[in-house]
């Protein structure tokens, strides 16, 4: 019952904020791909999250990005991009650690992070950048 009821909610937050659904509940962080990167960084702020569903350190660091989402949604971008899924983007990046994350401002890199980061830290960046 409480799945079929996370997925509802889910579903009606998809309607007005953009949400998707996997296993461990709603989102807010924007799924990025190779497809949509470009597209997604090319104006305004965005905090791109590199990972991989394997990585120790991207489990502890996902629920954070997840929390900035929610606190910068209407402010800034936030999206999580799975670099097993999407070599091509994490080729042309150079990102070969993860967690990496990257502050993009109007489509250009302005800040990058290697390894788990608090959240302060990256709050601190995109407030400086917003």
């Amino acid at each position: 019952m409480k799945c079929v009821m996370m997925v509802a909610l889910c579903a009606l937050a998809a309607l007005t904020a953009g949400c998707t659904e996997s296993s461990e509940g709603p989102k807010a962080a924007l799924t990025i791909t190779d497809a949509n990167l470009d597209e997604t960084i090319k104006e305004g702020v965005v905090l791109v999250d590199f990972w991989a569903t394997w990585c120790p350190p991207c489990k502890t660091q996902g629920p954070i990005v997840e929390r900035i989402a929610v606190a910068y949604a209407g402010k800034a971008v936030v999206g999580k991009l799975d670099t097993d899924k999407n070599k091509k983007t994490a080729k042309r990046f150079g990102v070969s650690a993860i967690p990496t994350l990257i502050i993009f401002k109007d489509g250009k890199e302005v800040q990058r992070f290697v390894g788990l980061q608090r959240e302060a830290v990256l709050k601190a960046a995109l407030d400086k950048e917003l």
